[in-house]
């Protein structure tokens, strides 16, 4: 799994409040904010140019861009085109970045599974753009080609929630363990969606495999937490959220496990 997806997915993935349905990504990011982009994007062309482009992206977006331009000049349009998404994509300009990806993605002439990656990347700038709505339909596309692959399934899984549509996350969620019970994220996503549909016990279950996968993992974590809080293990809860704040203390896990914290202090277990 890319090493971005903690920022698009794996860290965004399932940080819902005990007291509501809100995503940390769904208020959007700002455009200064730098965010990091896929690190082995497909290759949609053959070319020594286009690849250094791409490796360019995370470190010096600024000048990805001007490399995309004079690819352009030199008949690459389609790698000047999906370089320089990404580099928006890094520089934060996320919606921008994500319909300059659905574009190419639509029009390439490039091999299947290279355009199911575009239009996966697509799905994960939407995520960033905090536009759920786009990203499952992104998504939709890219497992139209590709209907087996399990990033795309993880992506579509995190837009349903957004979407508040769980039955679907859950759908997607149980392809993904099925073909590969190790992904720990995959289980996180699994819990989120059976508890938001009142099945506390398979999301407890689900969310024990989880932490049995990754001990440490903070939004399985965040995730066990509500669902002790749910059961009416406040100190279970607590527990929890502390070692979220512990492990992860400038994250949005621990800014929500915060405030679960104290909403619980203020009241009854709300969800």
């Amino acid at each position: 799994m890319s090493p971005t997806r903690p920022l698009l997915a794996g860290a965004a993935m399932l940080l819902l409040a005990a007291g509501g349905g809100a995503w940390w990504w769904l208020g959007g990011t700002a455009r200064e904010e730098v965010l990091p982009t896929p690190p082995e994007p497909p290759r949609l062309v053959d070319s020594s140019d286009y690849e250094r482009c791409i490796e360019m992206v995370d470190e010096d977006p600024e000048g990805a861009r001007a490399l995309a331009d004079r690819l352009a000049m030199e008949g690459l349009g389609e790698a000047s085109a999906h370089c320089a998404a990404l580099a928006l994509l890094t520089l934060g300009d996320a919606a921008r970045a994500a319909e300059a990806l659905e574009r190419i993605a639509t029009r390439s002439q490039a091999g299947i599974r290279a355009r199911a990656a575009v239009f996966g990347q697509a799905g994960e700038a939407w995520i960033a753009a905090g536009r759920p709505e786009r990203a499952h339909a992104a998504l939709s596309l890219a497992l139209a080609l590709t209907p087996e692959d399990a990033d795309l399934l993880t992506e579509r899984a995190i837009a349903s929630l957004a979407l508040d549509r769980p039955a679907e996350a859950l759908a997607d969620a149980e392809r993904v363990v099925a073909m590969d019970a190790s992904r720990a994220e995959a289980w996180v996503l699994r819990a989120s969606a059976e508890r938001r549909l009142d099945r506390v016990a398979p999301a407890a279950e689900s969310i024990a495999q989880a932490l049995r996968l990754a001990p440490d993992n903070a939004e399985a974590l965040l995730e066990r937490g509500i669902l002790r809080q749910m059961r009416g293990d406040g100190a279970g809860a607590r527990s929890d959220w502390e070692r979220v704040i512990e492990l992860a203390p400038d994250s949005a896990a621990a800014d929500l496990a915060a405030q679960n914290m104290a909403l619980m202090e203020a009241g009854p277990a709300r969800r």
